[in-house]
This record gives C-alpha cells, structure tokens and sequence, in this order.
C-alpha cells in the first residue's frame, strides 16, 4: 500500500478479523484471548460451525482501546495462534475504504446506484476508477471526479483489453472490481488470478431466457417471480459463488418494459448488498458456496 492510501494511526481505530479453520473446542476461547492482550474491545461476534464440512467461520469487529496500534502489530500478536490452529484469517482496518474498480457497459442503472451509495456514504467504499468498453458514462464519471478509462473490447483485442484491466488494477491499488452490468465476458485465466475479488450481477431469468430481450422472453412465457443474483465471478459463466439475491412476484399486468424496469431496481440492490457486505468482510468464500455474516 502506498504512504498516499495508509491510514494514520489513531486512538479508537477499529478492525474485522475473519477467520476459517477445523470446528474444535478452544478457538473462540483463543482468539478472544489474544484481542484481551492487545487492548481490543469486542464489539461484535458472529461464528458459524458447518456440520457438513467440520469447518468453523468466525468475525469479529473489533475497537482498539488505548494507544493506537498498527494492523501489522496485531497480525504479529495473532500469528502463533492461527498457526496452531491452522486458521486462514485475515485482519481489515476499517480505517482504510475499500477500493473498487468497477466495469459497466452501457446500461448505467447499476453504476449509478453504486456511485450514489458510495458519495452519501451509505457504502464504505471508494471508487478510485470506471472502466468501460464504451463511451456512454464517461460524464457522469467525471461528475463524480472519477478517472474514467475507455478500453473497447473485440475479440482480437481482447488479451490487450485485460492486460490494460491489469495495469489498472495495481496502478489504483484496487481491492475488488465490480461487474456493474459490463457486458464482457472476462477470460478464464483473469478469474483465476483475481479469486474472490470480482463481483457480478445478472437477472434471475438465465438459464431460461438467454439472449436479446430476456424480459419480453418472460413475459411471453407468463413468468411470476424475477429477481437478481449478485455472485463471485469464476470461470463458469454467471454460477460463481452467490453472494446475495432478491426478487419480487409479477403478474399478467406488467409489460415487458415494466417487468424490466423491476429487474434493473433489483440488480441494483442486490448488488449493492453484495458489494457492501463483501467490503465490510462480511462474505466468506468457500469453493462454490458462501458464508455472509449479517
């Protein structure tokens, strides 16, 4: 991280710790232990034992008492216990924003929500950089003082593409990007590099209704229910780990135009959900299935 995006020290700095390891007796004895010694007050705790799989999820929001203290101090302070019980963990100082780059097409429902939430502070999110395969969205970036990249996609270009999203990627120093209905598919060999940090969102009528017009497709066949779907991005097309969904019922009275309209409000929230919940360390990932803490 550079000296520009440190957080200075201070008294009252707060952190999340996420921790996954084998479900056995002592671990949330142990962990608490350790925040005891490092002046760490506990204000919130959410565990979870998964009696299919023997493994044990935990998160903790934790405020530093006294003297400021460096995340690197605690981590140091941790280490001996995560190696005992053989812990994948990770501490998050909330002090530093979460910093996304987020990708659109040219539909800008989602972009727009995204920004909304993040220039109100709804979202403790910071986006240093838009990226698009398109022009369409480059006034309202700059509205919002936000590098905007135009990066157009074919399929001869499309190694050259990625490895521009690459440079970007570590020029901002960028936690997570987010798929805010970019209509790309990204290469296999981006997914793998980038697991866990690229967010999606698609329409709940996939598999069914493919193509052009998906929501005049679903009227036509009298669909009751729509919804959307906010998940990891992997190498399988739109089944990557589900972070959030949500939907809503329809009838007969609804045009196509409107059912579309209940889609898009849909993709927003869901995804906004699952942007924030991500941020706040509050998703852990797990194969092809998630844990989200609330």
């Amino acid at each position: 991280m550079t000296e520009a995006h440190q957080p200075a020290l201070e008294a009252g700095r707060e952190f999340v710790l996420t921790v996954s390891c084998e479900d056995r007796r002592g671990v949330v004895h142990a962990v608490a232990g350790v925040m005891l010694e490092q002046d760490l007050t506990i204000l919130d705790s959410q565990q979870f034992g998964d009696a299919s799989t023997g493994e044990f999820h935990l998160r903790m929001h934790l405020r530093r008492e006294g003297e400021p203290l460096p995340v690197e101090a605690l981590e140091s302070a941790f280490g001996p216990i995560a190696l005992e019980f053989g812990m994948q963990w990770r501490f998050w100082d909330r002090s530093r924003r979460h910093r996304t780059l987020v990708m659109v097409s040219r539909q800008g429902h989602v972009l727009n929500d995204l920004l909304h939430r993040t220039r109100t502070g709804l979202m403790d999110v910071e986006i240093p950089v838009i990226v698009s395969n398109h022009e369409d969205f480059r006034a309202l970036a700059e509205w919002h003082g936000i590098p905007f990249h135009h990066v157009p996609v074919t399929a001869d270009t499309k190694a050259q593409a990625e490895a521009r999203l690459r440079e970007l990627i570590v020029e901002h120093e960028i936690d997570t990007v987010v798929l805010a209905r970019y209509m790309q598919v990204l290469s296999s060999e981006l997914c793998a590099e980038l697991p866990g940090r690229i967010i999606n969102i698609h329409h709940s009528l996939l598999p069914s209704f493919k193509g052009a017009k998906p929501y005049t497709q679903a009227h036509d066949r009298g669909v009751k229910v729509i919804g959307a779907t906010a998940h990891y991005v992997t190498a399988d097309l739109d089944e990557g780990p589900i972070i959030e969904q949500d939907f809503r019922r329809v009838d007969h009275r609804m045009t196509p135009a409107e059912l579309a309209a209940v889609g898009q409000e849909l993709e927003a929230m869901a995804l906004s959900r699952a942007v924030r919940w991500h941020a706040e360390q509050r998703v852990v990932l797990r194969g092809r299935r998630t844990v989200v803490f609330d």
